[in-house]
C-alpha cells in the first residue's frame, strides 16, 4: 500500500480533514446562498495560517455538488497549495467518474494509506444517484483485507456518510443504510481507533468503547446540530485537524473561519 513518510519530530502525524466543499462548474455558484469557491480558500488560507506541517489532506466527499469536472480541477488546483500528500473519497453529491478524470495522473483516489504507525482507509459509501450512504460488498472486503493486512497498526476509517446517528431526526434516512455490516468487519479487528465522517455539515465528537466517532463541519454551508427538520446553522465553515499518535491516541479539533456573512436561500427546503 502507498506509504507517506513523516515529518513531524515526535513521529505523530498530522491530518486535516475538509469536507463538503461542493463547488459548482461555475467558479461563483452558491449553495444556500454561500458562494462555495469563496468559503473553501477562506478555509485552505486558515489551514495554511494555522498548521504549518501537514502530513496528509483528506477531502471527505461532495468535493462537488454538480459532479462536473471542472468543478473538481478547481478543488484540485485550490488545495495544491497545501504542502502534503491528498486523498480524496465520494459522496453523494459526487461522480466518481468525473473525480477519475480530474485525479488522472495522481494517486488522489487511492483508498488505503500508511502514514506513521497509522494506517487510514477511504470507503465508498455514495449510492450513484442517491443521497443515502450504502457499502457495497467491494467496499466491505476492501475494509476487511486492509485490517487484517496490517494488524500492527492503529486504523483511522473514514467514509462520507454518516454511521451512526448523530441527533439530527431530518437526516436519520439518509446516512449509511447498512451500518451494521461495517461494525460487524471493526468488531473482528481490534486496532480501530476512530471512525470519521463528512456528510452532516456539523461537528460530532464522541466516544463508544475503545472507538473514537467523529464527524466535521462543511467548508461552506453548516447544518443545525440537533434539528428536527433541514435547517442551516449560523456557525462558520471550517475543517478538522487530527494528530495520530504512535501509540494509537489521537488528538483532534475544529477550527472556523471568521468574516463570513451570507444570507440563507431559503427557497431550498432539502438536501
Amino acid at each position: 500500500m502507498p506509504s507517506v513518510p513523516t515529518s513531524a519530530a515526535d513521529s505523530s502525524v498530522l491530518l486535516v480533514q475538509l469536507s463538503d466543499s461542493h463547488l459548482f462548474a461555475e467558479a461563483s455558484g452558491k449553495l444556500l446562498g454561500m458562494d462555495t469557491q469563496d468559503s473553501l480558500q477562506r478555509v485552505i488560507d486558515l489551514v495554511l495560517q494555522e498548521q504549518p506541517q501537514i502530513d496528509l489532506m483528506l477531502a471527505s466527499g461532495d468535493l462537488s455538488q454538480d459532479g462536473s469536472e471542472a468543478s473538481y480541477a478547481r478543488f484540485r488546483q485550490l488545495t495544491a497549495v497545501i504542502p502534503a500528500p491528498a486523498r480524496w473519497f465520494p459522496g453523494n453529491h459526487d461522480e466518481v467518474p468525473a473525480m477519475r478524470s480530474a485525479s488522472a495522473g495522481s494517486d488522489l483516489l487511492e483508498p488505503v494509506v500508511d502514514l506513521g504507525n497509522w494506517r487510514i482507509i477511504l470507503l465508498d459509501s455514495s449510492i450513484p444517484g442517491a443521497v443515502p450512504g450504502f457499502l457495497a460488498d467491494e467496499q466491505l472486503q476492501l475494509l476487511e483485507r486492509a485490517l487484517a493486512e496490517a494488524p500492527d497498526r492503529h486504523h483511522l476509517i473514514c467514509l462520507h456518510h454518516h454511521p451512526v446517528s448523530i441527533g439530527c431526526a431530518w437526516m436519520e434516512p439518509i446516512g449509511v443504510r447498512n451500518p451494521e455490516a461495517l461494525f460487524a468487519v471493526l468488531a473482528r479487528h481490534s486496532q480501530v481507533r476512530a471512525l470519521l465522517w463528512g456528510h452532516v455539515h456539523q461537528e460530532f465528537d464522541t466516544q463508544e468503547g475503545d472507538l473514537r466517532l467523529l464527524a466535521s463541519p462543511s467548508t461552506c454551508v453548516q447544518f443545525t446540530p440537533g434539528s428536527d427538520d433541514f435547517q442551516v446553522d449560523s456557525s462558520a465553515p471550517g475543517y478538522r485537524w487530527l494528530r495520530l499518535h504512535d501509540d494509537g491516541r489521537l488528538d483532534t479539533g475544529v477550527s472556523r473561519v471568521t468574516g463570513i456573512q451570507f444570507e440563507v436561500d431559503y427557497s431550498v427546503k432539502g438536501y
